[in-house]
């Protein structure tokens, strides 16, 4: 049967048909009414060539060819569920607060495809692409694109806080292949109250004081059933010997709730910065008018629950929860984040950097990579900072040529510095020690 046989063809041909005007810009009032309507709790929208967005801007147009407008929609949280110690509660709101996200913005969707109009909506969390991973899992940034529309600031934790609703939120996007009538620019102040609750709370100390935020502390712990940390605990089955072992390795309180997490969904093991966070118009009131009850009814039963916090030997978040939390307890787990790549290595570097571990230390690297990946750069380690730059630059204290997949599989576990060495693949020019040192910067 030819094409213009096949019945729904000639049904499509017998149509009249109509000389349509090419669409008119989306009505910006109407596209935040519709997104009300299907159950957002605030709506904003930002043009895709927002320079903001600029570094999502390939692949948001790789996911819908023809993207010309973001919406960023917010769902609100119950607050006293992610306040309490219990994290089963706090974990619930987020997984049913996360399915209702996901559905506002499936209906806002559904209602534009109905109308002709091409959308799609990324997960608000997970599913991911997870095929990518460890690198970019996610296919659009919420956080940015929610600021961008005008719905908050990042605050000094990291979490969008919406001038209303305060931190305790959930956020979507939806992608529109139209153009629409208006759009929304940032707010013009930042609700955080640079209070450094978080700072107090966190059990890792991913929150800086000064701003600095230790992403491993943070993905370690808080993310530990998710992920990496759910291949760490592969890896620890595979390695037991039987039953007994596993039972020296993993408590029966820790596979039953990874049991948990990957039958009910995973579990954040903390998320103690949005509970804490006083920030937003419906959420200040009680914080100003007592501070002390706040921080005695919500901060310090979150510093005082007795519990397991994981983190990588030797890293800066061992050592803080060994000075600030001595009651709780240090379970020591391998590093998770394994780069598949020279660049998705040079990209991690700053979230693995322990800055505490390189104070009062100055040293330049420069590394040679050969092989599939031929790369040349320059890595400076200066009293708690880190810079990397392209190209072998200036003098260096320590040169390293290495083949590019042998030093993947080191950095894996999966090959020994020695055998390096002595297969040729690694080549050290300059003080061993240095590199001893460079490595404790980056524990894993």
């Amino acid at each position: 049967m030819k094409l213009e046989d096949h019945p729904t063809v000639r049904k499509l041909i017998d149509r009249p048909r109509l000389v349509s005007p090419p669409p008119a810009p989306l009505d910006a009032e109407w596209l935040k009414a519709l997104a009300r309507e299907c159950g957002a709790d605030d709506v904003g929208l930002v043009e895709l060539e927002r320079p903001a967005l600029a570094d999502q801007r390939e692949e948001i147009q790789a996911l819908l060819p023809g993207a010309r407008t973001i919406l960023s929609l917010v769902l609100r949280m119950n607050r006293e569920p992610i306040r309490t110690p219990a994290r089963s509660l706090s974990n619930l709101e987020f997984h049913h607060v996360g399915d209702e996200t996901n559905e506002a913005a499936r209906r806002i969707v559904e209602a534009l495809e109905e109308r002709g109009i091409r959308a799609l909506n990324p997960a608000m969390g997970f599913p991911m692409e997870m095929d990518r991973f460890p690198g970019k899992i996610w296919t659009v940034s919420h956080k940015p694109v929610a600021v961008a529309a005008g719905l908050g600031m990042m605050g000094i934790h990291r979490n969008v806080i919406h001038p209303r609703f305060g931190n305790f939120i959930l956020l979507a996007t939806v992608v529109i292949a139209a153009e629409a009538t208006a759009y929304d620019q940032p707010i013009d102040y930042n609700p955080c109250l640079e209070c450094k609750l978080c700072v107090a709370a966190c059990p890792v100390g991913a929150i800086a004081p000064d701003g600095h935020f230790d992403f491993s502390a943070c993905y370690t712990h808080n993310y530990r059933e998710f992920m990496g940390g759910f291949n760490d605990w592969v890896e620890t089955v595979a390695d037991s010997r039987n039953g007994l072992d596993y039972r020296h390795r993993v408590g029966n309180a820790e596979s039953a709730s990874m049991w948990q997490s990957l039958s009910f969904g995973p579990n954040y093991k903390a998320a103690y910065c949005l509970s804490v966070c006083p920030a937003g118009e419906d959420v200040i009131a009680p914080y100003l008018e007592n501070r002390r009850e706040h921080l005695e009814t919500v901060v310090r039963p979150l510093q005082q629950k007795v519990e397991s916090i994981y983190v990588v030997p030797g890293s800066d978040a061992e050592d803080h929860v060994r000075k600030r939390f001595p009651h709780k307890t240090v379970r020591n787990v391998r590093g998770s984040l394994r780069p598949r790549s020279i660049e998705s290595l040079l990209s991690a570097m700053p979230h693995a950097f322990q800055r505490e571990k390189a104070a009062g230390f100055r040293a330049v690297y420069h590394f040679r990579f050969t092989g599939e990946e031929p790369r040349e750069v320059t890595i400076r380690i200066a009293d708690r900072t880190l810079a990397i730059e392209p190209g072998l630059v200036g003098r260096c204290d320590v040169r390293v040529t290495v083949d590019s997949r042998t030093w993947l599989r080191f950095i894996a576990k999966e090959i020994s510095l020695f055998r390096a060495l002595i297969t040729f693949r690694l080549r050290i020019r300059g003080n061993p020690l240095l590199l001893a040192r460079f490595g404790r910067c980056f524990p894993s």
